[in-house]
């Protein structure tokens, strides 16, 4: 069997014990602080140790493994994805990041290799936000960007991030310890399933992520006046869903014009009080948009909450926009993508650019440190879905082009 092929086997059987760990039997969930997610995260850093990398345990509960430069001065690489996972998951979306960070630091091992740089591989944990309603709790921490405010947010149980980060052995006071400054960041490097269909599509198992889109999440409210279905005459109703209705399918209208530039999604409805005989009185959604440009963004952004308002005036009800989650459009480094490029290339692929309309946690280190991205094809694009799958093949040509990226970042920085 050809070398990158066992390595790759190796990742695929360990992505497939990692995947045996969940909350619920017969599905894949592990949220952050859980049981399961615990579990899982004491084997990956199992698995980090026995790659030859001091490992410990940061205070927000990410896994990090660091293999240390001889070199005076040195800066430190990052290697990363995620471990936690949505509810009713796939098994790729981010262990496989992590999974092959492991590798790729067993063969520098193996190889004695002198680094130039300190090499941190870590698995953050919690990318998702499934639990907190929040996204790059790990990745925050490490980049310095985390808000102290999130403390106190609660799952739905009542549970305080505070005192999920105590039970699970860490101290929520000591948290900007674990940031790594940003002067000491050489650079992040993430390797993740594509979740499109580009690469499926193009039957290539790479490429290259020149953008992460920009996101902005809104909860709306829309509040009429609850009324008797069979006695209110039509023309005298205040229908909040009704109003609901006009402004989701305008907006679909108006992000679908913008062809692909902005997306425009919204992923949750709630009618308050709802009963089969009772005109709605009030109805709340979210609407998540999405774009790798922050112009397009803010303007879209500007227009919707413009539009919502004309909706509901026009109908005699009351509009509620509140924003509750942002993050600006993403670029990947120039120089990192030149060399990511050419290794793509060394491998015998081609280099397909893509954006990212998916967050990463690449978003939240953007601002410390340059980032870039790997994309490995998914079947169909599938994800956040059990039938998220990933063929051995195309593991094994993310181990060699991640390998050529390595070296090259290596054979550079001993030049300097």
């Amino acid at each position: 069997m050809p070398h990158n092929l066992q390595q790759a086997t190796i990742i695929q059987q360990r992505i497939n014990e990692l995947a045996s760990i969940s909350e619920t039997p017969g599905v894949i969930t592990r949220t952050y602080g859980t049981d399961a997610f615990i579990k899982g995260r004491t084997l990956v850093a199992q698995w980090m140790q026995e790659a030859g990398l001091q490992t410990h345990i940061d205070h927000i509960g990410n896994v990090r493994g660091r293999l240390a430069s001889a070199k005076a001065g040195a800066k430190t690489l990052v290697i990363a994805s995620h471990i936690d996972t949505v509810v009713n998951a796939g098994k790729f979306d981010g262990p496989l990041g992590v999974l092959m960070g492991i590798n790729l630091v067993e063969q520098l091992v193996k190889q004695n290799t002198r680094l130039p740089f300190h090499l941190e591989l870590i698995a953050f944990c919690d990318e998702e936000g499934c639990r907190f309603h929040t996204t790059y709790l790990g990745s925050k921490v490490v980049a310095g960007q985390f808000d102290n405010s999130l403390l106190t947010k609660q799952d739905n149980a009542g549970a305080k991030l505070y005192d999920v980060i105590q039970a699970m052995g860490g101290d929520p006071t000591l948290l900007p310890q674990d940031a790594i400054p940003m002067g000491n960041w050489l650079g992040y490097f993430e390797i993740h399933i594509e979740q499109g269909p580009v690469l499926f599509e193009k039957n290539i198992p790479v490429g290259i992520v020149t953008a992460i889109a920009g996101q902005k999440r809104i909860a709306i409210t829309f509040r009429g006046e609850a009324g008797h279905a069979g006695t209110v005459p039509m023309q005298m109703r205040n229908d909040a869903l009704c109003a609901a209705a006009e402004f989701i399918l305008e907006a679909e209208r108006f992000a679908s014009s913008h062809m692909q530039q902005v997306l425009a999604t919204v992923g949750t409805l709630q009618i308050a009080h709802a009963a089969s005989n009772v005109i709605p009185g009030e109805v709340s959604c979210t609407l998540d948009l999405r774009s790798a440009n922050q112009a397009v963004l803010t303007s879209c952004f500007i227009y919707l909450e413009q539009l919502g308002e004309a909706i509901c005036k026009r109908r005699n009800i009351a509009f509620t926009w509140e924003p509750v989650q942002e993050t600006n459009p993403v670029k990947a480094d120039a120089n990192l993508n030149r060399l990511l490029t050419q290794s793509v290339q060394q491998a015998g692929y081609e280099a397909i650019n893509l954006v990212s309309g998916a967050g990463h946690d690449a978003v939240a280190v953007a601002p410390v440190s340059p980032v870039a991205m790997l994309f490995v094809r998914c079947f169909k694009g599938i994800s956040h879905n059990p039938l998220e799958n990933v063929e051995l093949n195309d593991i094994a040509a993310a181990v060699e082009v991640s390998a050529n990226f390595i070296q090259s970042l290596i054979k550079k920085h001993n030049a300097g």
